[in-house]
Order: structure tokens, then sequence, then C-alpha cells
């Protein structure tokens, strides 16, 4: 049976005479005043964007303080905001030659990359020599030891960690020697004496690979949200803000007063704090935010890429927003003709991606139109399907067991 059929005997067992041709009325009379108070404000949107689509291209905005509010604020209720209101300026001016945005085929550096947490630096020991030097050695040193006069199956020759015990182990067969506060010739006699026990005539030569205070400062160092790196025993050195070269200085100057003229080597282990962001409106079903890493080099075309290109819910309007400096009053827009990119090569607004741009993808109107109105209907609707299913429950209960018979 029919929902209209279902509904015309649930009126009728309540003696209500209803005709059939009365139903298309009701819809009517529901959908024509939903449509005159929300749609027609929507497409007179989708219009007025049209009408822009032929203006000439424009990139530079006028300062961000003056933004036209008066149409946010006469917009009707329910209509979803347009993307020239949500990211675009009121007035725009386009940028000289002399001043175009980099792009695919005018592409500039970035400037000297200044440290940020939570990047990831690889610092080197280059000259780490202690201020009051001792050919001593000390646990976790690292020396090297090669003896002449072993077997071919158990031969000692490499480097070897002194353990925080003080001693090093030779291998299987030689066992373990107490080298630590020994000089190299001290510790050369130690292990020639432990050898004589296995060997006739070893000879046998120690020197110093590592000091321990190289392998603290040696390796990767995570930027810590407070700025600062951690050097172990020798403190930590705030190194954010500043460029590599600068970043290098304060470091050496850190373990000054530990060596005697301290040079270190730095560089960019994990690139963690620079990144651009793509911000896709949604058609109404929430926007998604992504965060990519930004080594320098990303276009346009390379950022739709890194997301899979665009989904069902996007249209072919986009923009780059790029924030002003600190204290600079102007911020740019720059808008993308994507038609012209992939399907002509084109490269003028292919842009250069720099740390701290928006790229926004505008929603498909027409899936926003669909979106909104389902929102819209959804109540409507399930409000009817409830009375309808309430109705025939009760019909159903009253007449059980007859009032089954007639489904």
């Amino acid at each position: 049976m029919s929902l209209l059929n279902r509904v015309q005997w649930v009126l009728r067992e309540r003696r209500c005479a209803v005709r059939s041709d009365w139903w298309p009325a009701g819809i009517v009379a529901v959908l024509v005043p939903m449509f005159l108070a929300f749609g027609l404000p929507h497409l007179a949107s989708i219009a007025g964007e049209k009408s822009k689509a032929s203006a000439p291209v424009q990139a530079e905005a006028i300062p961000s303080g003056q933004v036209d509010a008066t149409p946010l604020a006469s917009q009707p209720i329910g209509r979803p905001s347009t993307p020239d209101k949500v990211a675009r300026p009121a007035q725009v001016r386009p940028l000289n030659k002399s001043s175009q945005a980099p792009s695919e085929l005018n592409k500039v550096t970035l400037p000297d990359y200044v440290i940020e947490p939570p990047d990831i630096l690889l610092i080197e020991g280059v000259s780490v020599v202690p201020k009051t030097p001792t050919n001593e050695i000390n646990p976790r040193d690292v020396v090297s030891i090669a003896v002449l006069g072993t077997t071919p199956d158990r031969p000692i020759h490499g480097q070897f960690r002194v353990e925080p015990s003080g001693a090093v182990n030779l291998g299987p067969g030689y066992g373990l020697v107490r080298i630590a506060r020994l000089t190299t010739v001290e510790a050369a006699d130690a292990i020639r004496t432990v050898l004589l026990r296995d060997l006739s005539q070893p000879e046998v030569a120690v020197s110093l690979f590592q000091m321990a205070a190289q392998q603290i400062i040696t390796g990767e160092h995570l930027v810590a949200p407070d700025g600062m790196v951690n050097l172990g025993l020798y403190g930590r050195v705030y190194v954010a803000g500043m460029t590599l070269d600068a970043a290098r200085s304060a470091i050496e100057q850190h373990l000054a007063p530990h060596f005697d003229e301290p040079q270190v080597s730095l560089d960019v282990f994990v690139y963690n704090s620079k990144f651009f962001y793509i911000i896709n409106e949604g058609a109404g079903f929430g926007q998604t935010v992504s965060r990519i890493p930004i080594t320098g080099n990303e276009t346009v075309l390379d950022a739709i890429a890194m997301i899979g290109g665009l989904d069902q819910t996007a249209s072919t309007k986009l923009w780059i927003s790029r924030p002003a400096p600190s204290g600079v009053a102007f911020d740019q827009v720059l808008p993308i003709d994507w038609n012209a990119i992939t399907r002509g090569a084109a490269t003028s607004t292919n842009y250069q991606l720099l740390p701290g741009d928006r790229l926004f993808i505008a929603e498909d109107r027409i899936l926003a139109w669909t979106s909104f109105v389902s929102k819209m209907l959804n109540p409507f609707e399930r409000m009817i399907g409830f009375t309808l299913l309430g109705s025939q429950t009760v019909q159903t209960l009253q007449r059980f067991p007859e009032g089954f018979q007639r489904f």
C-alpha cells in the first residue's frame, strides 16, 4: 500500500474525507514560502558571483582594517556567506609588474630560515677541546685500540666505548680491562698486561677517538616550547627566533667557559615550524583545514595534488590569502584561475606558496544549495513521518487483531 493510500485510510477511519488532489496543494503551500524566504536570496548570490567572474584579476588588497562589513549585516537569515565576504577585502588593486607575486616560472628563494619550536637541530662538535686538557681516559669516552699479534679469528682493532664502570670490553676470550683515569700510554700497558695471558708478544696502540663531551653536544636536538635546546651537562641555550648563523654563535658562546675556542656546525634536521594551510569550504558539510609543511618550492598545483585534488564539494574558485608582515598595513588576496592552470598550462596564477599562506577552496554552490534545502526540509520530513507512523500505530492497536489484517 502506498503512503498516500495509508494516509487516506487512517483519516477515513477517523471519519475524515480526504481527496487525493489536496496533497499537491498542501506540498506547494509549504514549499513556496520556504523558497521565497530562503531560495531566492541564495540564487541571487549565485547570480552575483557569476557576474563577478568576468572582472579583471586582482591581487593586492587595501589595508586590512578597511573591510566592508555592510553586506554581511544585510544578508538574509540562512544564506551561506559568499567567498567574497568570507576572506576577500571590499576593494583590491592590481599589483604592478615589478611587484608580481612569485609564481611557477618566477619563483623566489625564501629568506634566512628562522628557528622556532618544534624544529629539530643537528649539532656537531667540530672543535671541542676542554680548557684543562688531559690525556686521561674517562667513562663514556670512545678509544681506538689496535693490537698486533692476535689470532686471525679473534682480532682486536676498532673503536671501543669505555663503560660507566671505567672498563673496556675487548671481546670474547679477552674480557674487561679497566682503563678509566689512565693516560693513553698507561691504558696501552694495562691492556698489554691482560693480553699476555693468551698472547706471546702483543703490541698495543691506544688513542682517544671521541670524548664524552663531544657525544653530549653532537646529535639531534629538539627546540623546546620555551625556545631552548638542551646540551646535557653544559646546560640549555636559547635559539628561537634566530637564524642558523646566529644560533651557532650563541651555542659556541655558551660552550666557551668549558672549552677552548669551541666550534660547532649547525643545521636544521627536521623543519617543523613553517607551514601553509589549505581550507576547503565544504558546501555545508563542514570546512576542512589541512596543514602542510613548506619546503619553499610548492605552488598551488602542488598543494592541490598533496590533498588528492578537488573533491565533489569544491568548485574551481580558489584564492590565496597571504597575511601581511607585522607592521605592514596591507594583506594580499591572490585569485587563482584554476581552469587556465589545469587546461591551458598557464603559470601566471600558479603562485608559489609562502609560509603562512591560506589556500582557500570555495564550495560548489549547487551542492551547497542542495545541502541547505536538505537541512531545512529534514525537520518537516521527520515531523510528518512521525505523525503518520504514530497515527497508524494507534489505529492498529485499537483494532487488534483485525487492524493487522487490513495491511
